[in-house]
């Protein structure tokens, strides 16, 4: 019976794609690391007390990179060039979703309107985060090989969304309400759309690599066009609420170090 633990686990068992996995999600940790960082630099004179949050969480991403790189050296795997279609970051951007990197490769600072966007942009793909690593937690969490990596991302992942929760909830008491539901509206459902191309791709990349039958192939394609059905149907509304969080100043001092892999 498939499940997504099994699915996961049928990944896991196999060197070929376990490296395309890890290569997967150490790009798009990195990718993620960089965009903070040149956030950060960029934040306007009037929001400069945000940076140092925006630093940690690039940190974090960086450091969840490091982490994925580590789990491939140390079953002896080099990373493989992540394929085109599998990279949700970049396909995000072409999508016009979040900051493009023409503007954060510029030397001009941001406005408080990039700092919202910034901010939308990372409650939605947060919000995907959390959930994909609160899975693996469920099934994986003592797991001798990735458990304690699973672990420490998945918790950073549920900081970044309390963080993005939070700030956008200031910025909405300051008066820039409506500008934050368009934001989230129009990111949530481009993201809808990217994750399930994305997933499809992976998939497909997976199941050259396991030799899955077309059978199988299909039934995992019918689920993921399901998925997409019920979020674009009212999924999609849980990436656009706000609460404040129960844990407050989530992104407060410096990210934790990445944990050694023997």
């Amino acid at each position: 019976m498939l499940s997504a633990k099994s699915l996961f686990q049928e990944i896991l068992d196999n060197d070929e794609s376990y490296r395309l996995f890890c290569s997967i999600a150490a790009s798009g940790e990195s990718q993620g690391g960089w965009e903070n960082a040149r956030i950060a630099a960029l934040v306007p004179a009037d929001e400069r007390a945000l940076a140092p949050k925006i630093t940690r969480h690039g940190a974090d991403e960086d450091k969840h990179g490091r982490i994925f790189g580590a789990l491939m050296k140390k079953r002896g795997l080099q990373p493989v060039e992540v394929p085109p279609d599998t990279d949700y970051t970049m396909l995000l951007e072409r999508h016009g979703i979040g900051l493009a990197h023409d503007k954060l490769k510029s030397d001009q600072p941001l406005t408080v309107q990039d700092i919202v966007i910034y901010l939308a942009h990372s409650r939605v793909t947060e919000q995907r985060a959390s959930e994909q690593m609160d899975l693996l937690r469920k099934h994986f969490s003592d797991h001798p090989d990735i458990g304690r990596a699973v672990r420490m991302i998945s918790a950073d992942e549920d900081n970044h969304l309390a963080y993005c929760h939070e700030e956008l909830l200031r910025f909405a008491y300051a008066g820039h309400g409506r500008a934050i539901q368009r934001a989230l509206r129009e990111c949530a459902l481009a993201e809808i759309r990217v994750y399930r191309d994305v997933s499809l791709a992976v998939m497909a990349h997976m199941g050259r690599l396991l030799g899955w039958s077309r059978a199988k192939a299909a039934v995992l394609a019918a689920g993921i066009h399901a998925v997409y059905a019920y979020e674009r149907a009212v999924g999609w509304r849980r990436m656009v609420t706000l609460k404040m969080p129960e844990r407050r100043g989530a992104l407060n001092g410096p990210a934790t170090a990445a944990p050694e892999f023997a």
